[in-house]
């Protein structure tokens, strides 16, 4: 039986000049150089600040400096030329969602002796693409992996496909719309359809005021509260079925592995963020209760940000073993 990816150990808190246990592929290792992302994307420079530590950065309580740092980061290691996102949707932290997407790399690898497998003959699934794409964009970059990228939010799904269209990414990444926004996999896999991998960002609260409270906290651990000014949703921005759900991020972990169930022989390995650390014994019980035939929990860390990704199958080994020699060439 394949050994399982090996769990890094949850970091100490570190001082904001270092980035935490980022995976050893991860391209943004270290300190970034502003002036080689400024020489790639000149509209980066006006946001650009120095952080009391003396060091360069940018104002991460700033929606569109947030923005055009992200634009300037897929430029310069991904090599994507044109991405926008709507005003108040979601802009996420890049070297997280990259690391997601190795750490999903290496759990492929160790069903194929070690090897990653790349190219289009990967097929993943992005549930809530969002308006973002950032999964299928890096995921694409990094290792060649066809997309899949569902969303119940249409404006949400207009900004991805003109991010796909703008690179010439058409035949790497397909869009999908969900109909059904109570279900996660139902009405959205096809008959038939198989999938190597899915991935989700779960909706984090089960309200728009948790929502709202979440935002006020990250504004005063970010120094920037002032009751004079009106304040983004998120200083990462977010829209309400990016934000939450009934039930919070639990609830919907819980109905992703129900679901599953359903689909058990048409997709190898599911997978989501999991935010919150205390959701993990409820949602390993579940997975038991399920059937899974396997689990892995992979530790992710960014400076003193401690996250991880939980992803199961119904396959056995000799089931994964056929399935490899079927589809991966």
């Amino acid at each position: 039986m394949p050994q399982p990816p090996k769990r890094p150990r949850p970091s100490a808190a570190k001082s904001p000049t270092t980035k935490g246990l980022l995976h050893p592929r991860n391209r943004h290792q270290g300190r970034y150089d502003f002036p080689k992302l400024i020489q790639g994307s000149p509209e980066l420079a006006q946001f650009v600040i120095t952080n009391p530590y003396g060091k360069e950065s940018i104002d991460f309580a700033d929606p569109e400096a947030v923005k055009v740092f992200n634009r300037a980061l897929l430029r310069q290691f991904y090599g994507i030329r044109h991405w926008d996102i709507p005003a108040g949707y979601l802009c996420p932290p890049i070297p997280g969602r990259a690391d997601y997407l190795h750490g999903l790399a290496d759990l492929l690898a160790a069903d194929n002796g070690g090897e990653i497998p790349r190219g289009k003959g990967i097929q993943a699934l992005d549930v809530g693409i969002g308006a973002n794409c950032i999964y299928p964009l890096i995921g694409h970059s990094e290792y060649g992996w066809h997309f899949t990228g569902a969303d119940i939010d249409g404006t949400a799904l207009a900004s991805a496909r003109a991010i796909v269209e703008s690179n010439q990414l058409t035949t790497s990444i397909e869009l999908r719309r969900q109909t059904e926004p109570k279900h996660i996999f139902k009405g959205l896999l096809l008959p038939g359809e198989r999938f190597d991998l899915t991935l989700c960002n779960p909706p984090f609260h089960s309200s728009q005021e948790e929502a709202a409270r979440g935002s006020q906290r990250k504004w005063k651990n970010l120094g920037k509260l002032d009751p004079t000014r009106k304040l983004p949703v998120l200083n990462f921005g977010g829209q309400g079925a990016e934000l939450w759900c009934v039930g919070g991020e639990a609830g919907f972990l819980q109905r992703m592995v129900d679901e599953s169930a359903q689909f058990k022989e048409q997709v190898l390995w599911f997978s989501s963020l999991v935010s919150k650390g205390g959701n993990l014994p409820g949602l390993e019980a579940r997975l038991k209760r399920a059937g899974v035939v396997e689990m892995h929990v992979v530790e992710m860390a960014q400076g003193q940000k401690q996250s991880r990704f939980v992803a199961w199958t119904f396959l056995d080994s000799g089931q994964r073993e056929a399935w490899r020699k079927a589809r991966w060439k």
